[in-house]
C-alpha cells in the first residue's frame, strides 16, 4: 500500500526540470509559497470560470426597451455604459431577439434552471470527490478537474458558433461542468491543509481565500471583454483559462510536503509547523531521499482516508455545514444574480413610475389621452420620462456596467475573507465570528436594497459593505474552519480526512448554492423584495444554526476568565 502511494504521488514534472536547471532545491518556505499561488490561481480560475452565465443572462434574455453602446470593459474602460432607450417601441410586440430557448417568456425560468442543473450537480459529486481527493493523488486530480471543467465550460459557449437552441444541450453542459468542478475546492483546501499547520490558519487563509472574489471579478472582466464579440466567447475565454491553469497544476503542485521530502505539518512528532526552520526541514529531506534510494517508505504514506460517516461524526462539522447552507444560498444568489438585477431593476421602476405618471395625466387631460393613447404615446412618454427618472445616479445600468458593477461586490468580499479571518484567528472563536457576520449582513442588504439606487457612490458603497459581510462567514467555513475540522484532534494527526471534511461542508453548502439562484428565477418575476426576503431569511437562519456552538465558545471563554481571576486573586 505504501509503495502503491508512493508511486501515485510522484514529484511534480515541472519541478523535477526545475531542479535540474538550478542544481539544487527550493527550501521549505520557497515551497509553502509556491503551494498558495498555484492553488491560489487554480481556485481562481474555478470560480472565473463560472461567472459567465451570470454576464451573459441579460444578453441571452434581454430587456425588450434597451439598447447600449459597446465599449472596453472597466477597469480599462468606464465603470458605468451608456445605455439608451430603442428609439421607437412597440409595446405589444418590440423584443429584442436574445437566444432561443432563453428569450421567451419563461426565459428567467429557464436561466434559473440552468444554474440549478449545475450547482445540483456541484455539490452531489463533491461528496464523491472530498472521499476521492483523500484517497488519490490530489495533483492528479486536480488537474483532471480543472480540464474537463475548462472543456465543458468552453463547449457551453460554443453553442453560439454552431448555433444550438435545444435547451437540454445547455443543461447538459452545465450538470457536467459541475461534475468536474467538484474537484475544486475539496482538493485546494486539503493541499492548503497539507502544508500549514493551525498557527494563524484564519489569517493565512483568509488571505488566500481572496481568489474566490478575484476569480469572480476577472470572470465578470473576461466575459465583459468579449461580449460584444458574441456571448459564446464569455465561455470559450474563462474555459481556456482553468484549461492552461490546469496544465500548471499538473506540471508545479506538490500536493503533500512529503514528495519533496519535507515532513507534514499535521503529523503528531510536529508540534508546530511554523517553528519548522529551512535548515532542519531539508535535514529531513535529505534523510528521505536517502531512505528512497532503498525503498523505505516515505513519512505518511501509509495513510488512510476517513469515510463519510466518520467525517459527520466529527464534532462541528454538522452545524458548520448546514450554516454554511445558507451562507452560501446567499453569497451564491448574489453571484449569480446581481448582474441581472443591476442591469433589470432600475428599467423595471422606470416603466413603472412611468405608467404612474401617465394614468395621473389621464385625470387631467381626458380628452387628451383618449385621443392619443397608443404604444406611440406611451413611447414618448418613455422617453420624456428618461430626464426625470433614473436607476443609479441618473444613468442606466447595461449589461457590461452591471457586470463591471457586480465585481465590487467581491472587493467587498476579499476584505470580508481576511477580516474574519484574522478576527477568528484573535478570538479563537470562528462560530461566533462567522454568527457575527451573517447578523450583520442582514441590514447591510436591507440597506442596499433600499438606498442602492439613490446614487452611484452609494451603490457603489452599499453593494461593498453587503459583500464584506456576506463573503466573510462564507470564506471562514470553506477555509479556516474546514481545515481545523479536517485536522481535528480526534483524528490523531491524520490528515487524509481534510478533503472528505471539505467536502462534507462545502458540498452541503452548495445545496443552498444551488437552491438560491433557483428560487431567485421564479421570485424575481413576482418583484426584488421577494428575493430580499429570502435572502435575510437564509442570513439568519445561517446565524441561528451556530447558536450552540457559539454559547460553547463563549462560555469557554468565561470559565477561562473566570479561572485566570480566581488564580490572579490567589
Amino acid at each position: 500500500m505504501a509503495k502503491n502511494n508512493e508511486s501515485m504521488n510522484a514529484n511534480p514534472p515541472g519541478i523535477l526540470l526545475i531542479r535540474s536547471i538550478r542544481r539544487k532545491d527550493w527550501s521549505f518556505k520557497t515551497y509553502k509559497y509556491v503551494v498558495l499561488l498555484i492553488t491560489f490561481i487554480a481556485y481562481t480560475s474555478y470560480h472565473a470560470s463560472r461567472k459567465p452565465s451570470s454576464i451573459v443572462k441579460s444578453v441571452l434574455h434581454p430587456h425588450p426597451f434597451l439598447n447600449e453602446t459597446v465599449t472596453n470593459p472597466w477597469p480599462i474602460g468606464p465603470l458605468f455604459v451608456k445605455r439608451e432607450f430603442l428609439g421607437s417601441i412597440d409595446l405589444g410586440k418590440s423584443k429584442k431577439k436574445g437566444w432561443e430557448p432563453f428569450n421567451g417568456e419563461d426565459g428567467t425560468s429557464k436561466l434559473g434552471e440552468i444554474d440549478v442543473a449545475f450547482l445540483a450537480c456541484y455539490s452531489m459529486g463533491m461528496y464523491v470527490a472530498g472521499h476521492l481527493g483523500d484517497s488519490l493523488d490530489l495533483r492528479l486530480f486536480l488537474a483532471t478537474g480543472m480540464i474537463g471543467s475548462g472543456i465543458f465550460v468552453g463547449l457551453f459557449g460554443m453553442g453560439y458558433f454552431w448555433n444550438i437552441h435545444a435547451f437540454w444541450f445547455y443543461l447538459v453542459m452545465q450538470m457536467v461542468a459541475g461534475l468536474f468542478q467538484a474537484t475544486g475546492w475539496p482538493s485546494v483546501v486539503a493541499v492548503i491543509g497539507n502544508w500549514f499547520g493551525k498557527s494563524k490558519r484564519g489569517l493565512i487563509m483568509g488571505i488566500w481565500n481572496a481568489h474566490t472574489s478575484v476569480g469572480n471579478i476577472s470572470g465578470s472582466l473576461m466575459a465583459a471583454a468579449v461580449l460584444e464579440y458574441g456571448w459564446g466567447w464569455s465561455f470559450i475565454v474563462p474555459g481556456a483559462f482553468i484549461f492552461l491553469a490546469g496544465i500548471m497544476v499538473y506540471l508545479l503542485l506538490p500536493a503533500y510536503p512529503e514528495d519533496v521530502g519535507f515532513p507534514c505539518p499535521n503529523q503528531p512528532y510536529v508540534e508546530d509547523s511554523s517553528k519548522i526552520n529551512d535548515e532542519e526541514a531539508q535535514t529531513v529531506k535529505e534523510n528521505v531521499a536517502v531512505n528512497a534510494q532503498f525503498n523505505v517508505p516515505r513519512v505518511g504514506s501509509n495513510r488512510t482516508s476517513v469515510g463519510l460517516c466518520d467525517a459527520c461524526l466529527i464534532p462541528g462539522v454538522i452545524p458548520f455545514a448546514l450554516c454554511l447552507f445558507f451562507s452560501k444560498l446567499v453569497a451564491y444568489t448574489f453571484l449569480y444574480w446581481l448582474p441581472f438585477y443591476l442591469s433589470q431593476t432600475g428599467i423595471a421602476a422606470y416603466i413603472y413610475e412611468s405608467f404612474a405618471v401617465l394614468d395621473s395625466l389621464s385625470e387631467f387631460f381626458p380628452f387628451f389621452f383618449c385621443k392619443f393613447q397608443s404604444d406611440a404615446m406611451v413611447t414618448l412618454l418613455i422617453l420624456v420620462l428618461d430626464y426625470l427618472f433614473a436607476a443609479i445616479g441618473g444613468e442606466y445600468v447595461s449589461v457590461k456596467s452591471a457586470g463591471n458593477l457586480s465585481a465590487l461586490f467581491d472587493v467587498g468580499g476579499i476584505v470580508g475573507g481576511i477580516l474574519a479571518g484574522h478576527l477568528s484567528d484573535k478570538l479563537d472563536a470562528r462560530a461566533t465570528t462567522a454568527a457575527s457576520f451573517m447578523y450583520a449582513a442582514i441590514p447591510s442588504m436591507l440597506l442596499y436594497r433600499k438606498y442602492g439606487g439613490t446614487s452611484r457612490l452609494m451603490n457603489i458603497l452599499l453593494m461593498m459593505i453587503a459583500g464584506l459581510f456576506v463573503n466573510g462567514p462564507y470564506a471562514l467555513i470553506t477555509t479556516a474552519v474546514s481545515a481545523d475540522l479536517g485536522t481535528h484532534s480526534s483524528l490523531k494527526g491524520d490528515s487524509r480526512a481534510l478533503a472528505t471534511v471539505t467536502a462534507i461542508i462545502d458540498g452541503t453548502g452548495s445545496m443552498g448554492a444551488a437552491l438560491g439562484p433557483l428560487l431567485t428565477g421564479f421570485l424575481s418575476s413576482k418583484g426584488w423584495d421577494a428575493v430580499f426576503i429570502m435572502l435575510v431569511v437564509g442570513a439568519l437562519s445561517a446565524g441561528l444554526l451556530l447558536s450552540r456552538l457559539v454559547l460553547s465558545e463563549l462560555s469557554e471563554k468565561f470559565s477561562k476568565r473566570l479561572a485566570c481571576e480566581q488564580h490572579n486573586s490567589e
